[in-house]
């Protein structure tokens, strides 16, 4: 789908783990709300750690 974030909603069934849509813009309140995890402060760290990095490759090498 292109897409670099997303939420996917899935159920459970007989045959295994189903998604029943693929959310653009997700929504984590209800994830955070169950696990007690900062879903969104997680993603922004992953980011801010990571978008460093590739941008010294890129300069590195053009």
């Amino acid at each position: 789908m292109g897409l670099e974030a997303a939420g996917i909603d899935l159920i459970r069934s007989s045959r295994g783990p189903l998604v029943l849509e693929v959310n653009s813009s997700p929504g984590l309140r209800g994830i955070e709300e169950a696990t007690g995890v900062n879903v969104a402060g997680r993603i922004i760290n992953y980011i801010e750690e990571n978008v460093g990095s590739a941008k010294s490759r890129r300069k590195d090498k053009g």
